[in-house]
């Protein structure tokens, strides 16, 4: 569940910094798949964490 929040938080913001910064659609895209895939591996960390701990 983690992991799955990880990445669509993780879209949102990435695609919310490239508008920002100026880009277009596809940049919002590239960005969001990026930023998407590296929350969701921080996620996977996380539950890993959690799962041994608990």
């Amino acid at each position: 569940m983690i992991v799955i929040a990880g990445l669509v938080i993780g879209a949102a913001i990435g695609a919310r910094t490239a508008l920002k910064r100026g880009g277009r659609k596809l940049d919002a895209a590239q960005y969001g798949a990026a930023y998407g895939i590296l929350f969701a591996l921080v996620g996977l960390v996380i539950t890993i964490v959690v799962g041994r701990i608990v």
